[in-house]
């Protein structure tokens, strides 16, 4: 009896510290910590609505492609089902479906229910000790857009859990090395719908979003002149200009209420000018003797990153649109480049030559601190953020030839996006809100 009485009390206690475990309110994540706990979720078996059979083959695709994209998201964990005590603890997909006690046992955070019917399906995500729905979606016409689905529906889960949309449909531009030639591409960050921009020949280089996601602005080297390119999405088409726009047309990005900035050399120097309308050459933002080139934008358009040589070498500087005033970022080393914005204008990523090759350094605008994000080996350049501000593409010669890779601003273990044959590089993300 005795031990019965203590067995009890045991078995007691571990539900109370399970209970006390998941009893902290609802579930946030705060992307903008450093190291953040690992949230556990669960993807619960599909189950059919209405009495409509199960197409199992396509329920079965799309849980795979919601675990791909969860897989990019460093604090998530996935646990089986066939992790559970007794297996799948639901009977349908709403909370008063599923018994929650499984979940809490194994620690389980998070749970995803999907139900399909003939037309529509319905993808939700619980919490398990409160039974509180995080986010709940249906969709139509899935079975031609699974993929499409899939990442909408983890954006919307992402954005619902820390405040910040996921990433996952928001492709990313790049070069891409094609014989002898280097071409613009666009790709999804999962390695999906790899699309050819350019078909110009010679050397197209570092492309730039518009900021409805419509355009791509990039830099086209022929045989005899450099020209500004600029791809239309809705038209297919790509003007190409270079008359009034000097002997270089460098690094070209959109900022402010949709106008271009490109670095030119007119006057013997390079110097980062505002195109009109017409993409004739405008306002001059920052003019030095020296070089200054690869300008970038937070989504406000009131701060510029920018590299300049006026030091003697390549530093980061920060430009005020509003005053003019301009202030150096790096101080350290001797070749500092390719700087990137973040979104919400609190990071400078950038490329930073080190001893055992260039690697990509954090600076944080608000604190001064810097970071350092990559390792390699080989060299690690083109850092871009993604629409949340928490995601960092860059490319890297890690494997002998130049590929993508996706990691985040506390540095988490890169993940290379698939591109194909040929080296990849100069990475620019597609942070639009309208997509």
């Amino acid at each position: 009896m005795k031990r019965i009485l203590i067995l009890g009390m045991s078995c007691v206690c571990v539900c109370l510290m399970v209970a006390a475990a998941f009893a902290q309110g609802p579930l946030t994540v705060d992307i903008h910590g450093p190291g953040q706990r690992m949230v556990n979720i669960t993807l619960l078996t599909p189950k059919e609505l209405d009495g409509s059979p199960l197409p199992e083959a396509a329920a079965n695709a799309l849980q795979e492609l919601v675990a791909n994209d969860l897989g990019y998201i460093p604090f998530l964990n996935i646990v089986p089902v066939t992790d559970l005590l007794g297996g799948d603890p639901s009977q349908g997909v709403k909370a008063s479906d599923i018994d929650f006690k499984p979940l809490q046992l194994a620690r389980v955070d998070l749970c995803m229910t999907t139900g399909w019917n003939g037309e529509y399906i319905e993808a939700r995500v619980f919490e398990t000790f409160s039974g509180r729905r995080v986010v709940g979606k249906s969709y139509r016409d899935v079975s031609k857009n699974l993929p499409l689905v899939a990442d909408r529906f983890c954006s919307s889960f992402l954005e619902a859990l820390t405040g910040k949309k996921g990433f996952f449909d928001s492709p990313i531009a790049f070069v891409k090395q094609e014989g002898k030639t280097k071409e613009v591409f666009t790709v999804l960050p999962q390695g999906r719908g790899l699309k050819r921009i350019t078909k110009l020949g010679g050397y197209n280089l570092s492309p730039a979003w518009s900021e409805d996601g419509k355009r791509i602005a990039f830099t086209h080297i022929g045989k005899t002149r450099h020209e500004l390119g600029v791809y239309d999405s809705e038209s297919g088409t790509i003007k190409r200009m270079y008359k009034g726009l000097g002997s270089t047309v460098i690094s070209p990005v959109y900022g402010p209420n949709g106008s271009l900035y490109v670095a030119l050399n007119r006057n013997g120097t390079t110097n980062i000018f505002n195109l009109k309308n017409d993409y004739k050459p405008g306002k001059t933002l920052v003019r030095s003797p020296y070089i200054d080139v690869s300008p970038s934008f937070d989504r406000t358009g009131e701060k510029m990153a920018f590299t300049s040589a006026r030091a003697g070498n390549p530093h980061i500087y920060l430009l005020d649109m509003k005053t003019g005033q301009i202030k150096r970022v790096t101080t350290t080393g001797r070749y500092n480049t390719h700087p990137c914005l973040s979104p919400d204008g609190r990071y400078v990523a950038y490329t930073h030559q080190t001893s055992d090759g260039h690697r990509i350094f954090l600076h944080d605008l608000q604190t001064s601190k810097e970071k350092q994000l990559t390792f390699g080996p080989g060299n690690d350049e083109y850092p871009a953020f993604g629409p949340d501000g928490y995601f960092v593409a860059f490319a890297s010669s890690r494997t002998g030839e130049y590929k993508l890779y996706l990691s985040t601003r506390h540095g988490d273990k890169p993940r290379m996006i698939s591109t194909g044959k040929g080296a990849a590089f100069a990475p620019a993300w597609d942070t639009s809100l309208q997509r």
